[in-house]
């Protein structure tokens, strides 16, 4: 089985009463605590599915260091206002989403790849092979 860990939560007790507290202020209400994600194992590597509806591909910054994977974006609604324009209701928001996690077996970075399609994050995250010992002869 394995240990899959998630950054920066306390919240085991009273949820949703922490994760208000740790939330920036400045976080609009319409505005995703965190990156809502799906992650599956198999003998070889990790997928992870991240769902980051709006975003360009971008606005999306994905971090492997060791076993640890960062993802974070940037979400962007950029409106025009024309002269005599009034704002009638405005529910598209603006700020950083992130999404951080530890696996159990370090990342092998450099066969990591991204695809970003339809609002979806697809990381395929290899696991590094482990050093294979060798038995030295003694001359």
């Amino acid at each position: 089985m394995s240990a899959l860990t998630r950054f920066e939560r306390g919240d085991d007790l009273f949820p949703d009463f922490f994760r208000r507290m740790w939330r920036p202020m400045q976080m609009p209400a319409g505005l995703p605590n965190e990156i809502p994600v799906d992650v599956t194992e198999n003998d070889r590597g990790y997928l992870v599915k991240a769902e980051i509806p709006g975003v360009k591909k971008e606005d999306i910054r994905v971090t492997i260091d060791g076993n640890t994977l960062s993802i974070s974006a940037e979400v962007k609604h950029e409106t025009e206002k024309k002269e005599g324009d009034r704002v009638l209701m405005r529910e598209l928001t603006q700020g950083s989403v992130s999404r951080g996690m530890t696996f159990s077996w370090e990342i092998d970075e450099r066969e990591a790849m991204a695809k970003y399609d339809n609002g979806i994050l697809e990381l395929r995250l290899p696991k590094k092979r482990e050093a294979k010992g060798r038995t030295l002869t003694i001359s």
